[in-house]
C-alpha cells in the first residue's frame, strides 16, 4: 500500500512562531513525516491579504523556514517549500476562482468576520478569494489528508467540493482530501489572559512565548504570568485558568502529568512553580532558537534547502495542473 501525502501550510505573518503554534500544529507536522509523504510550504501569497513591508516579508519567511527545520521537520524526510516559489499555485488559484460559486465563497467565516468588523470596503479580494487558492495549494500536490485545526474544516469542505466538481465535468484530475483535524495535544493559553488562547493578535506581547525570543525574556514572562487568588498549584480551568495553563505548558514540554505535578507542587506557593516552569520552558527552547539562528546566520544554506524544496515540489505541481488544463481543454 502506497504511504498518504499529507499537506499543510503556514503564514509567515510574525517574527516568531509561539508556544501555542508548536504544540498545536508544528509538532504534530514533525511527526506526521514518519510513514507519510509530508509536503509543508511557507504560504507568503496568502499574507499579501494584509499589508506588507518587502523587506519584513523576507525576513519573515526565512525565519519561519529556519524554525520549521529547527523544530523538527527535515528537508529528506519533507519538502519544505515557499509557495511563491511554485507558480502553479497561482495558475490552478484561478482555476478553482472559476469554479467556485459567489455565495459558496461569501459564507466562508474568515470573510464573513474580517469584513463584518472592519467594512467589505477595507477587505481586500485576496481575502475573498483565499480559500480557492488555499484549495490549489491543496489539490496541486494530490494529497490525501490535510492537518488543520478544527477552526479549518470549513475551508477542508470547501476544498472537497471544489475537486469533486471539477472531477465531475472535466474527467479524474484530483485526489479529494481528507482533513486530519489536529487533536490539540495542549490547548495554551495567553500569560497575562489565561482564559484566551495564546495568540499574536492578543493585546499584550507579554502573554506570548515566542520561540526566538531570548531565554530572559520568555522566564521573565512566565515569572509574571496572571495567577489566581490562592496559593494551591491544582489544575481546574474554571476557578484557577493561570495555574491550569501553566500546568499545561509545563506537562506538553516535560511529559509529566498534571496529577504527577500537582502533587509535586503540593504545599509550595506561585513562586516556586513559576520558577519551574520558566525552567522547563527555556531549557526545551534553548537547544530549538540556537538551531534556528545558527540557520539564519547561513542565509545561502537555507535558502539552497529551500530551493531543493521548492524544485521537488513544482515537478508534483507541474504534472498536476498539466492534467487539469488538459482535462479542461486548454490546447497545449
Amino acid at each position: 500500500m502506497s504511504i498518504k501525502r499529507v499537506l499543510s501550510g503556514i503564514q509567515p505573518t510574525s517574527d516568531s512562531f509561539h508556544l501555542g503554534n508548536y504544540l498545536g500544529a508544528l509538532k504534530q507536522w514533525v511527526a506526521l513525516q514518519d510513514g507519510h509523504d509530508a509536503f509543508y510550504c511557507i504560504v507568503d501569497l496568502h499574507a499579501l491579504t494584509m499589508e506588507t513591508e518587502p523587506a519584513l516579508m523576507r525576513k519573515r519567511t526565512l525565519a519561519s523556514a529556519a524554525q520549521l527545520i529547527a523544530l523538527g521537520i527535515s528537508t529528506d524526510k519533507s519538502t519544505l517549500f515557499v509557495q511563491s516559489q511554485v507558480p502553479q499555485h497561482n495558475q490552478l488559484g484561478w482555476l478553482m476562482e472559476c469554479m467556485a460559486g459567489f455565495g459558496e465563497a461569501n459564507r466562508m467565516t474568515q470573510f464573513k468576520d474580517k469584513s463584518s468588523k472592519t467594512g467589505a470596503d477595507s477587505v481586500r479580494v485576496g481575502l475573498f478569494t483565499y480559500p480557492m487558492l488555499q484549495a490549489a495549494d491543496i489539490l496541486l500536490y494530490q494529497a490525501d489528508l490535510v492537518p488543520v485545526g478544527e477552526d479549518q474544516r470549513q475551508h477542508i469542505e470547501l476544498t472537497r467540493d471544489l475537486a469533486g466538481r471539477f472531477n465531475t465535468r472535466y474527467g479524474q484530475t484530483f485526489t479529494i482530501p481528507d482533513g486530519y483535524i489536529l487533536k490539540t495535544a495542549a490547548k495554551i493559553n495567553d500569560l497575562q489572559e489565561p482564559t484566551a488562547k495564546m495568540s499574536k493578535s492578543s493585546g499584550s506581547a507579554a502573554g506570548v512565548i515566542e520561540i526566538l525570543d531570548s531565554p530572559e525574556v520568555n522566564a521573565k514572562k512566565i515569572k509574571s504570568s496572571m495567577t489566581d487568588t490562592g496559593s494551591e498549584v491544582r489544575f481546574n480551568e474554571k476557578e484557577k485558568p493561570g495555574i491550569s495553563n501553566l500546568l499545561t505548558i509545563h506537562s506538553a514540554l516535560s511529559g509529566a502529568t498534571i496529577a504527577a505535578l500537582e502533587n509535586e507542587f503540593a504545599g509550595k506557593g506561585y513562586g516556586d512553580f513559576k520558577g519551574v516552569v520558566a525552567d522547563v520552558v527555556v531549557e526545551y527552547l534553548a537547544p530549538i532558537r540556537s538551531r534556528a539562528l545558527e540557520l539564519l546566520e547561513d542565509e545561502k544554506h537555507l535558502i539552497d534547502l529551500l530551493h531543493k524544496g521548492a524544485a521537488k515540489a513544482r515537478t508534483v505541481a507541474a504534472g498536476t495542473l498539466e492534467t487539469a488544463y488538459k482535462n479542461l481543454g486548454t490546447v497545449a
